[in-house]
């Protein structure tokens, strides 16, 4: 009896020191993680684990610029939700149903020296050495597959310190927001994530900042829902114009048609009226 409470009392404490550390161990795994992939540091204000569902919140993160740079911020995201799936995570994989990512401000800086932050990216530094080897990819990147992610983007700040202090700014505010399907490649995320910011902006012209290796970098791995909702929304939209066409082109042969009708009605009715006054005339004592 004293055995069975006594392993009771284990679980108890196991399941009290879970929930106590299990904010800190993905805190921590998460910064490990983004560090892995970006090679920058992450801070983290909040991180919220379900107990029972497979919800993860975060809150207030923030990406660091490498030194170098006056300006410390990359990113501003106020928040990301992730749906995991538990059984991939026992068995090492990371394998997210769901994610939710909204950066409130991207900064891209060009400093004195004309090196611009987006260049000590990982994904970057990757493009730039050409082709990055794919056995090198998959030991150095976890294994990763997203089914379903949710993009916002806000603000885009381009910062050039060339000529010096204070910088040349432009702010572009993009508000994106978008889906993507079947994510399964860390340098896929990292480029699409650069590619969706800065797409709606000059910056690439600006910085002189080549984006082509990166959109080839995302084409033909991630499917852009939203772009296949325009694209079908479109065909609809078309399809519904040319019934519409149709049906009006109907109408208008059939008011045509009714027309006709109508002033072949009126000429034998009054060519009727015509014959029967004279019929009249000639019957009708007054009528001559």
């Amino acid at each position: 009896m004293k055995k069975a409470v006594l392993i009771i009392v284990i679980i108890v404490a196991l399941f009290a020191a879970l929930f106590i550390c299990k904010n800190f161990i993905v805190k921590t795994s998460l910064m490990k993680g983004i560090k892995a992939v970006t090679g920058l540091k992450l801070k983290i204000k909040s991180v919220d684990v379900g107990l029972v569902n497979t919800l993860i919140g975060f809150e207030e993160l923030k990406l660091f610029n490498p030194p170098g740079f006056v300006d410390e911020l990359m990113i501003d995201m106020p928040e990301i939700y992730v749906d995991y799936d538990l059984g991939s995570f026992i068995k090492g994989k990371a394998h997210l149903q769901e994610v939710r990512l909204d950066l409130r401000e991207f900064f891209v800086i060009k400093n004195e020296d004309g090196v611009i932050n987006l260049d000590s990216l990982k994904v970057v530094k990757g493009t730039k050495e050409k082709k990055v080897d794919e056995t090198k990819k998959k030991t150095e990147m976890p294994e990763l597959q997203i089914d379903l992610m949710k993009l916002k983007v806000g603000k885009v700040i381009y910062k050039d310190y060339t000529k010096g202090t204070p910088p040349k700014v432009s702010e572009f505010n993009v508000n994106i927001d978008e889906q993507y399907e079947n994510i399964s490649d860390p340098y896929a995320l990292s480029s699409l994530i650069l590619v969706t910011a800065l797409k709606k902006t000059t910056i690439a012209k600006l910085a002189n900042f080549n984006l082509g290796p990166f959109q080839d970098e995302v084409r033909g791995k991630v499917l852009d829902v939203t772009k296949k909702f325009k694209e079908t929304s479109g065909t609809l939209k078309e399809i519904g114009q040319s019934a519409e066409k149709e049906v009006q082109t109907t109408v208008e042969k059939a008011v045509e048609s009714s027309r006709d009708a109508e002033k072949k009605i009126g000429d034998t009715a009054k060519e009727t009226v015509e014959k029967a006054t004279d019929t009249f005339k000639k019957i009708l004592p007054f009528g001559k």
